[in-house]
């Protein structure tokens, strides 16, 4: 779990997000501050995952189908641990695994998504 509050999580979640997408010259944004409050409730208090232990089991799955939201998920999976929030300033960048749409490839995603991040699947 992370120790903030909602409120304050999703603070920061938007701020990544904002920078992300502007470091990026990339859109979506809107998608993305869109499911900040949820992402930070679902991830702060509700979902049962590990992300010393990403593919366990008994793991809660989110699974996102606003794929254009990949920011703000990288954000919150950053937040939680699943990678260094470092990572965050690769976004969209070439070779970097935090793509523009959601991708199977990073740690706590579950399935790449929206209709352009399918071809991640193949």
């Amino acid at each position: 779990m992370i120790e903030r509050t909602p409120e304050q999580l999703a603070r920061t979640i938007r701020a990544h997000a904002l920078r992300m997408v502007h470091r990026a010259h990339a859109s979506h944004i809107g998608t993305c501050l869109s499911m900040a409050d949820l992402l930070a409730v679902l991830y702060g208090s509700i979902l049962r995952v590990d992300p010393a232990r990403p593919g366990a089991p008994g793991r809660d799955r989110l699974i996102l189908s606003k794929g254009h939201g990949a920011a703000i998920l990288y954000a919150i999976l950053a937040e939680a641990g699943f990678f260094p929030v470092e990572e965050l300033a690769t976004f969209c960048a070439s070779g970097s695994r935090l793509t523009g749409h959601v991708n199977h490839a990073v740690p706590g995603v579950e399935a790449s998504t929206g209709s352009l991040g399918h071809d991640g699947m193949l």
